[in-house]
């Protein structure tokens, strides 16, 4: 019978023919988890050993470098179970755990990687079957090297029509997840394409793939091409099995969208379907501006960001706050001159990793305050407080609202 992406996936791994909605016990590739959930993790695990250690990782991104006494320690007992268990580590200053993934070669076309985080989905633009998953699940596949799975049901996202001029990648997932809703593909696999999905980047393949969760889905993916296979060539991945979906495989539903006339798109507070085009919300007055995360923390984005700041400043009474999303990201943008550029214009380089986006540390606003960010969520207080306000939107919207000091076109600056 034919197949979807997510069906020849998990059949590979279960060793039999599997379609959406069967339930079966398969194998997985790697599993990571980061600061703010491997203490559930080594907890659920307690004294039983890891089956494959190199084949987890923990990371150190979302509150990078510590804030406080207890995530110290939280740190340092994750440093002490790599020591012990031989496992992977990535510290202070590596970056966020969905970029390194990709750069350090674990995202592998037809792999099925589980992590402790609900971005994980992001590796799905590289081919790769990547789910989000509690911390106690992902113990039990640490200890066992399988987890049960009941297979989904594939939602066919085709983006047609061509990219209007300023509107990026991001615009056109908020203008999905606002047409579709929050629970508009809940538990289903998106597989993504169309003629602008080919057209994008890897960089900005990634932010859709991000952002998946966000409507509900388990995970977003792309059947690898030519842009991939060169990024999968420059990181040194070398063997890998391509997944492509049948010609007659079942889609519970087939979804077109047709981006030729949208604007830019902005996820008002408080929920990430709350998107409206750049023109309702143009003239609100923001205090701070974040550019960074796992979603638009990647070189692509530093690009856009530094070079809209050619000619511009950062508007005096804003916070703009860069954080790139891994350290060679950060190497690169600083060859580029990007970093300087951002310096010049009055930003703040933050540490790489996940910086405001959580609220644990960095960024948090004050009351009444509203910030507009590059990060995928705006729930009430996801920057650390409750009585702020979070818009969400692309890096070139971002950085104009920087300079304009108000939620601002980017066209208007691009032009």
């Amino acid at each position: 019978m034919p197949q979807t992406i997510v069906e020849k996936i998990f059949s590979n791994h279960a060793k039999k023919n599997l379609q959406a909605g069967d339930v079966s016990v398969c194998r997985v590739d790697f599993c990571f988890s980061q600061d703010g959930t491997s203490s559930l993790v080594l907890d659920s695990l307690g004294k039983r050993s890891i089956l494959k250690p190199k084949k987890y990782a923990m990371f150190i991104d979302h509150s990078s470098p510590s804030p406080n006494l207890g995530v110290s320690q939280v740190h340092s007992s994750m440093r002490k179970f790599q020591q012990e268990n031989k496992s992977l580590l990535y510290d202070v200053g590596c970056g966020i755990s969905h970029q390194l993934i990709i750069e350090e070669g674990f995202a592998v076309p037809g792999n099925l990687i589980l992590g402790a985080d609900s971005h994980t989905s992001t590796a799905g633009a590289l081919g790769t079957l990547a789910m989000g998953v509690g911390s106690t699940d992902l113990a039990v596949t640490l200890f066992t090297g399988k987890n049960w799975f009941k297979v989904p049901q594939t939602y066919k996202i085709v983006v047609k029509g061509k990219l209007p001029f300023g509107v990026y990648s991001k615009d056109i997932i908020l203008y999905i997840i606002n047409k579709l809703g929050s629970n508009g593909a809940t538990y289903k696999s998106i597989e993504f394409s169309g003629e602008v999905i080919d057209k994008l980047s890897m960089d900005a393949r990634f932010t859709i793939a991000n952002m998946t969760i966000e409507f509900g889905a388990k995970n977003g993916l792309m059947p690898i091409d030519k842009k991939g296979e060169n990024l999968l060539k420059k990181i040194g991945i070398k063997k890998y099995k391509s997944i492509f979906p049948d010609k007659n495989c079942n889609y519970e539903k087939v979804i077109e969208f047709d981006i030729t006339k949208i604007s830019p798109y902005v996820a008002c507070p408080h929920n990430v379907d709350n998107g409206v085009p750049i023109e309702e919300i143009e003239g609100k007055k923001i205090d701070q501006a974040f550019l960074g995360t796992c979603t638009n923390g990647r070189l692509e984005d530093l690009k856009i960001a530094a070079e809209i700041l050619a000619k511009n400043k950062i508007h005096s009474r804003v916070k703009f706050l860069v954080a790139p999303a891994s350290r060679a990201l950060f190497q690169q943008a600083l060859d580029k001159g990007y970093i300087k550029r951002f310096v010049e214009s009055g930003g703040i380089i933050l540490p790489t990793g996940c910086g405001p986006c959580v609220g644990t540390h960095q960024g948090v606003l004050a009351d009444g305050e509203a910030a507009i960010s590059t990060a995928n969520r705006n729930f009430k207080g996801r920057m650390g407080n409750p009585n702020a306000f979070i818009y969400l939107a692309s890096p070139a919207t971002v950085v104009a609202s920087a300079i304009k000091g108000e939620i601002a076109d980017p066209r208007k600056i691009l032009s």
